[in-house]
């Protein structure tokens, strides 16, 4: 017996649905230098355009370069090293740089403009957290401290080499969680800090959140020692006092503060988890290798400040 082929009209229907639930994505990020090296600053700034998309649940398909620079001061080969480092961080995850501009600037800046597609039924976005859902974060914090400390000459070779290997690593996994439906909600921690983002999150999904400040991960507990020498980036201080209206972290010693309101440069994703699918969770980012997975608070219903801590 020949068995029936299901009608054309099918497929050609299942195809419109599917065409219908795509949607372009676009972002644009770039910066001055932060790190001396001309190839790690091309693969940092590139991973950081590029997360923007991932922590949409997205895919990154093209990107154009954007570079400024003082003609006389940087030299072709550093320009075209910049440019490597970009390029080798897009292709990691599939992206083809197409073209891009580049004008002259009293100093150097380059990042990307970036275009991806998502799945509408899996976009991932920061208004759907919901009460009991786990907060996990796939980065360590401290990168602004880090940075900082480089350019004033008070960082260790040790701390150098963590933080540029964690600010190139890319957030590819938020794609690979949003398309099998893993997560409620999420965002990429970046020059608002932990504390900033999440703020934001809880606004936006109209819930407050404990979190549990010693389970926060560091890069290294040498950021601590140089938040205590004062080497602190205004961003982050910038960040400390918006905090002071959303969150109650009165118990937290000022450094623990600081810390959870560093800005970060290239940070990781921060993900709004049902607690039934944390192992698959766990399963993906160890697929990906993120640098932590660390489970960092809960979602709690609206309370009189936005951020908690809890013990």
């Amino acid at each position: 017996m020949t068995p029936r082929r299901p009608k054309a009209g099918r497929h050609r229907l299942r195809a419109v649905a599917s065409a219908k639930a795509r949607a372009l994505v676009q972002t644009v990020d770039f910066f001055t230098p932060i790190v001396d090296d001309p190839f790690a600053y091309g693969q940092i700034a590139a991973a950081n355009a590029l997360s923007d998309v991932f922590a949409m649940g997205g895919r990154p398909i093209t990107a154009l370069n954007l570079m400024g620079f003082p003609q006389n001061l940087v030299s072709p080969k550093t320009i075209a090293l910049i440019l490597r480092g970009g390029l080798e961080k897009a292709h990691e995850v599939g992206c083809t740089i197409i073209g891009g501009h580049s004008i002259r600037n009293p100093e150097p800046i380059y990042g990307l403009a970036v275009t991806g597609v998502v799945d509408l039924r899996n976009i991932l976005t920061n208004t759907n957290a919901r009460v009991g859902d786990l907060l996990v974060l796939t980065k360590p914090l401290g990168t602004g401290i880090a940075t900082t400390a480089i350019k004033r000459g008070l960082a260790s070779r040790a701390l150098e080499r963590k933080v540029i290997a964690l600010m190139s690593k890319t957030n590819a996994a938020g794609a690979e969680l949003a398309e099998k439906k893993l997560v409620r909600a999420a965002t990429d921690i970046t020059g608002f800090g932990l504390l900033g983002h999440l703020a934001n999150l809880c606004c936006a999904s109209k819930v407050s959140v404990e979190i549990f400040p010693d389970r926060v991960p560091a890069i290294s507990t040498e950021i601590f020692k140089l938040i205590d020498r004062d080497c602190i980036p205004g961003g982050t201080r910038d960040n400390l006092k918006a905090a002071a209206k959303t969150t109650d972290l009165k118990s937290e010693s000022l450094v623990q503060r600081t810390f959870l309101a560093d800005a970060q440069t290239s940070g990781g994703l921060l993900l709004c988890v049902p607690q039934s699918a944390l192992k698959k969770v766990s399963a993906v980012l160890t697929k990906y290798r993120t640098p932590c997975a660390a489970i960092i608070g809960q979602i709690v219903r609206r309370q009189t400040k936005l951020i908690c801590t809890t013990k």
